[in-house]
């Protein structure tokens, strides 16, 4: 699959789309964790919180370093920002819009109805 904007963006968002994983970004938002201290609240086996640090990571959110056999994922620095960014366009896109009508209707005379 090719690397584009969108991919990364389809990844991201099905990366978010898990509560397990949301709960994992929420707790490595906070600092940098071993697969261990992630797994501890989570009730989930290791292997499957092995599979959603996997997505995150492929989603760009997270990523991971091993020294020995302890293996510390943490949050990318920029991880939301093309995200924020993308949103942030389509906001100010639709307040453009909202805008355009404003001024449309200002100017549109109100009819009597009699």
């Amino acid at each position: 699959m090719k690397n584009t904007p969108q991919t990364n963006f389809d990844r991201m968002f099905h990366a978010l789309s898990d509560p397990y994983r949301r709960a994992f970004i929420e707790q490595l938002s906070k600092g940098p964790a071993a697969v261990k201290e992630l797994a501890a609240p989570a009730a989930v086996q290791l292997p499957a919180v092995l599979k959603h640090l996997r997505v995150l990571e492929e989603g760009g959110i997270v990523i991971s370093e091993k020294v020995g056999r302890v293996r510390t994922y943490r949050m990318r620095p920029d991880a939301f920002r093309a995200v924020g960014n993308w949103i942030d366009e389509r906001q100010s896109e639709m307040n453009d819009a909202f805008d355009r009508l404003a001024i449309l209707m200002a100017q549109t005379p109100e009819k009597k109805d009699h």
